[in-house]
């Protein structure tokens, strides 16, 4: 007996041992085929004209070195779009390219095209869930539609006082640098605001939310800059390596903080409703619902709302996207008025004769600051917050003058596009959420204008 069972353990690991050898045999013949696709791909592209100008760069590498992840990264960009006309081609390694487009004539076939999201995207999935932004085809529409309501509006103007209101605490705090002349980082004090301003005007949190809100954004720029890290490294691209080197670690890490903030909103939400159900007299009312109510709320045509994990996903889609455009676009237009004092002087006049003694704004004080509000849109024309959108194309795109991409990654540069087109200032991209994001940042800057650059102009 003893021997037979010797005997069944012998031929288990003999068992065992084939498997891993053919296992190993398999992970070999996968790698060859993998490098000899590579090296065929290399083979078949060199000696050929490409059909959009490629930058010069590292035999193997690319571009990977010449973009980096900073404001460098940015001129390169922005030197080679200067150097070739309409587009370029930029590889990250000896496969991943991208077909970058800066003229607003490529723009319109690319931004009129319903191809879906590429990878770039994706990337951020773990993060801010399948929300509007990662959402493609039909079911973006779906949500599109669904969200609609919230974006009303008459579901907006209730909310100028606030943010008008949030405007003035921040210059509270600023006004110490304005009597000491010390620097400071200006987007710090931004990001904190519209995060604020998203807490109450969206959420509706009226509870303190200063003691979490230090984390929570150094969590959101932490996750921002891995995703853009990740992006830039082709091995990264790959969930599993990327998910077991030490930068998945810490992506994995952030994320679980930032989950934990946006369920608790969520929770918060629910537990108010469902407390407020219970009051007599009570009855519903779609008339002022927020951002989260309408989640919460929404019906489609065969009556089915919006599951757990999509209300997750918007949810956290909103954060981010919601507060972080804002506060960029403000940061940019601060400084494009601190190197401007000639504009930034009739800036601050207009503002001063609209809004006189007031200490906060009023919807019909808006349309009344045309001056104000072409500053805006040049600084968001000259400093997009989303400076690049990109697609995943499932067919060859051939362009105005002919030229047809065939590859699957191309880029939109956003970024100080040239010549005027309605194509050429599309700061967030096309499309209504313009008029949202832009409405936040005139309402913002209006005390700031006034009071702020009055103390101290450059």
């Amino acid at each position: 007996m003893y021997d037979d069972m010797g005997l069944t353990e012998a031929l288990a690991v003999l068992e065992l041992g084939r498997f891993m050898q053919t296992a190993v045999v398999c992970l070999l013949v996968a790698a060859i085929y993998k490098l000899l696709a590579v090296l065929l791909q290399l083979w078949n592209s060199a000696g050929k004209s490409p059909i959009f100008p490629v930058p010069d760069g590292h035999w193997l590498m690319g571009h990977i070195l010449m973009v980096q992840q900073d404001e460098s990264g940015m001129e390169q960009l922005i030197k080679w779009g200067k150097q070739y006309p309409y587009a370029f081609t930029v590889r990250l390694g000896p496969i991943v390219k991208f077909l970058y487009i800066h003229h607003p004539d490529y723009a319109k076939t690319f931004l009129t095209s319903s191809e879906p999201k590429n990878m770039s995207y994706k990337i951020f999935l773990d993060w801010i869930g399948d929300g509007l932004v990662l959402l493609d085809d039909d079911k973006w529409l779906s949500h599109r539609k669904l969200l609609n309501p919230a974006f009303r509006i008459d579901i907006l103007k209730p909310y100028v006082k606030v943010m008008s209101q949030a405007a003035n605490t921040m210059l509270d705090k600023l006004e110490r640098y304005s009597n000491t002349g010390e620097s400071f980082e200006i987007c710090e004090h931004m990001t904190a605001m519209t995060m604020d301003i998203i807490m109450n005007c969206a959420f509706c949190s009226k509870k303190k939310t200063v003691s979490r809100t230090p984390e929570f954004l150094k969590v959101t720029r932490e996750l921002a800059d891995i995703g853009c890290l990740r992006f830039r490294n082709p091995l990264y691209h790959n969930k599993l390596l990327f998910h077991l080197s030490p930068l998945g670690f810490s992506y994995r890490r952030a994320c679980k903080v930032f989950n934990g903030y946006t369920d608790e909103v969520i929770k918060r939400r629910k537990e108010q409703r469902a407390q407020e159900a219970k009051e007599p007299h009570h009855l519903p009312t779609t008339a002022k619902l927020d951002f989260l109510d309408t989640l919460l709320s929404v019906r489609g045509h065969n009556q089915a709302g919006l599951t757990n994990e999509e209300v997750q996903a918007e949810v956290k889609t909103f954060m981010v996207a919601g507060h972080e455009s804002t506060s960029v676009a403000l940061s940019f237009i601060f400084y494009t008025l601190a190197c401007n004092p000639e504009h930034q002087k009739i800036c601050r006049e207009e503002v001063t004769q609209v809004l006189g003694d007031k200490d906060t704004v009023d919807w019909e004080d808006l349309a009344n600051m045309p001056y104000t509000t072409m500053c805006i849109k040049e600084s968001l024309r000259l400093y997009p917050p989303v400076p690049v959108v990109s697609r995943k194309l499932t067919k060859p795109m051939t362009f105005f003058d002919g030229r047809t991409f065939r590859n699957t990654q191309v880029f939109k540069r956003i970024y100080n596009v040239c010549q005027r087109s309605p194509h050429a200032f599309v700061p967030f991209s096309a499309g209504l959420r313009f008029v949202h994001v832009f409405l936040r940042v005139t309402v913002y800057l209006q005390r700031p204008v006034s009071i702020f650059f009055s103390h101290s102009a450059p």
